[in-house]
C-alpha cells in the first residue's frame, strides 16, 4: 500500500511540472509580441569616437639650429583650419655641426594640467647631450691652444727672420765698403770685391723673398686654425644653448594633453622624441571640438560631409550633442582588433561646452536618411520562407505577406502589408503551420523588384 501511494505521489509530481512548463511557455508566448509603429524613421550609422581640439598649439621641445635667435620657435597652431602657422623663426645656420639625437621626456605634468604662459611643462633628459658638450669643450680648449702655440710659434719664426735680414744688410754694407777700398787695388782684388758684393746682395733679398713666404703661409696656416676655433666655439654655444631649452615652458595658457603618436600610445616621462617631431603635448582650443570616429568600409559609402550627427558623451550621460560630419578621410586604416580598414570620419561638434575635454569617449549616431510617417517594425519580426518571401505572423493568427523597405539597426520599413497598431509576433510562435496566409497579391510585386 505504501508503494502504491509512492508511485501516485511521482505521477501527481510529473503531470505538475508538465502543467506549469505549459503555462510558462504560453507566458512567454504571450510576452513576444511588438506593435507596428508609424513616424519618423532613421537610418543612421553608429560609432564610438574620441574628442579632439579643433584647434591645438604645439608645446614642442628645443629645435637643433636656432640658437639664441629671439624669433624662437613657441609652437605651432593646428587644426582643420589653413591658416594656421609657425609662431616664431624658422631654423637658423646656427648649430649646423650639431648631430640630432632623439631626446627622452624625463618629467613631465601631469595630462589636464592648467597652465598659464611660462609655466613649468616638462624636463627633457640632458645625460646624452651633456656627455657631447664636455667632449666639445675639450676640443675647444684644444683648438685655442693651438692657436696660442701657432702664435707664439709664428712670432718666433719671423723674428728670427727679422734679424737674419737684418744681419744680412750689414753683410752688404761691409761688402760695398771693402769694394769702396779696394778700388786702387789689382783687378783681381776688385773683381773679387765686386763678387761678395753681389752675393751678399743676392742673399739678402732671398731672404727677403723667404720671410714674406712664410708670413703668408705662417698667416694662412693661423686663420684656418681660428676659423677652426671659431666654428668650435659657436658649436659649444650652441650646445649651451641647446641645452638651456631642455626645460620645457608653455607658449601660451591651456590644458596639457598628451601627444599621440601614431600607434595611439601618447608620450608621456620615459618616452623619445624624434628631432623632426618634437612635439611634446599640446593645447587644445577648447572652444571648437571635434569628435573622430572611425567608419568601417562597408558603411563608409554612406557617410557624407554635411550629415547630422548625435552625439553622446560617455563622461555626461545626461547630455546631449549635435554635430555635423565635416571631414571624412579618402584612405582607410588597419586599426587594432578591427578586421576590415576603417575610414576616419570627423564631426564638428556644434556650439561650445566648456565640459567638454579632448580624449573624451563619444557615441555618434551620423544620421545618412530620415522617413517621415514611415511604418515600421522590429527587424526580428520578419520571417522568410524557402521563396524568400517576407511575412510576419500577427497576433490574429494570419500569416501576412509584407513588402519591405530600408532598415536601420533595429527596425525595418514596411511598405506594403501591414497597418500602425497592429500587434505580430516578435518571433515565430508554436504552431505556425495553423496559420493562414494573407497577401498573396503582393507576391508578385516582391518577385518583381527581386
Amino acid at each position: 500500500m505504501k508503494k502504491i501511494f509512492i508511485i501516485t505521489g511521482v505521477v501527481v509530481a510529473i503531470i505538475a511540472l508538465i502543467v506549469f512548463n505549459k503555462l510558462t511557455s504560453k507566458n512567454n508566448i504571450v510576452n513576444s509580441y511588438a506593435e507596428v509603429k508609424k513616424g519618423i524613421f532613421e537610418i543612421t550609422v553608429t560609432n564610438s569616437g574620441e574628442l579632439i581640439a579643433e584647434k591645438s598649439l604645439d608645446i614642442k621641445g628645443p629645435e637643433i639650429g636656432q640658437g639664441t635667435d629671439k624669433g624662437q620657435d613657441k609652437g605651432q597652431v593646428k587644426g582643420q583650419d589653413r591658416g594656421s602657422g609657425q609662431h616664431g623663426s624658422q631654423s637658423s645656420s646656427k648649430g649646423g655641426d650639431m648631430h640630432a639625437m632623439d631626446l627622452k621626456i624625463q618629467d613631465i605634468v601631469p595630462e589636464g594640467t592648467i597652465v598659464n604662459e611660462g609655466d613649468y611643462i616638462a624636463q627633457l633628459d640632458r645625460s646624452s647631450y651633456d656627455n657631447t658638450l664636455k667632449d666639445e669643450l675639450d676640443n675647444l680648449t684644444t683648438r685655442q691652444t693651438n692657436v696660442d702655440m701657432k702664435l707664439l710659434d709664428t712670432a718666433v719664426v719671423l723674428t728670427n727672420m727679422r734679424d737674419d735680414i737684418k744681419n744680412q744688410t750689414y753683410v752688404v754694407e761691409e761688402a760695398a765698403i771693402n769694394l769702396e777700398q779696394s778700388k786702387f787695388e789689382p783687378p783681381a782684388t776688385i773683381r773679387k770685391a765686386e763678387t761678395s758684393l753681389d752675393k751678399a746682395k743676392r742673399t739678402l733679398e732671398q731672404k727677403k723673398r723667404s720671410y714674406a713666404l712664410s708670413v703668408a703661409q705662417n698667416m694662412t696656416d693661423l686663420e684656418h686654425q681660428k676659423i677652426h676655433l671659431s666654428r668650435q666655439s659657436r658649436l659649444v654655444n650652441d650646445l649651451q644653448d641647446f641645452l638651456a631649452k631642455f626645460t620645457i615652458t608653455a607658449p601660451s595658457s591651456g590644458m596639457v594633453i598628451y601627444k599621440k603618436e601614431r600607434n595611439g600610445v601618447k608620450r608621456k616621462a620615459g618616452s623619445s622624441v624624434n628631432p623632426f617631431d618634437r612635439v611634446i603635448a599640446t593645447l587644445p582650443d577648447l572652444s571648437s571640438m571635434i569628435s573622430k570616429v572611425y567608419v568601417n568600409e562597408i558603411e563608409i559609402s554612406k557617410v557624407k560631409a554635411g550629415q547630422k550627427v548625435n552625439i553622446k558623451v560617455d563622461a555626461f550621460p545626461e547630455k546631449a550633442f549635435n554635430g555635423t560630419v565635416f571631414s571624412i578621410a579618402n584612405i582607410g586604416e588597419q586599426l587594432p582588433n578591427s578586421d576590415s580598414k576603417m575610414f576616419e570620419v570627423q564631426v564638428k561638434v556644434d556650439g561650445s561646452d566648456p565640459s567638454l575635454r579632448p580624449t573624451m569617449t563619444t557615441g555618434n549616431k551620423i544620421i545618412i536618411q530620415t522617413f517621415n510617417d514611415a511604418v515600421f517594425i522590429p527587424t526580428e519580426c520578419v520571417q522568410t520562407g524557402a521563396d524568400s518571401i517576407p511575412f510576419v505572423y500577427e497576433k490574429n493568427r494570419t500569416k501576412q505577406v509584407v513588402i519591405l523597405g530600408e532598415s536601420n539597426e533595429k527596425n525595418v520599413i514596411v511598405k506594403q502589408g501591414l497597418e500602425p497598431g497592429t500587434t505580430i509576433y516578435l518571433t515565430q510562435p508554436e504552431e505556425p503551420e495553423k496559420f493562414r496566409l494573407v497577401g498573396e497579391n503582393l507576391i508578385p510585386i516582391i518577385k518583381k523588384h527581386k
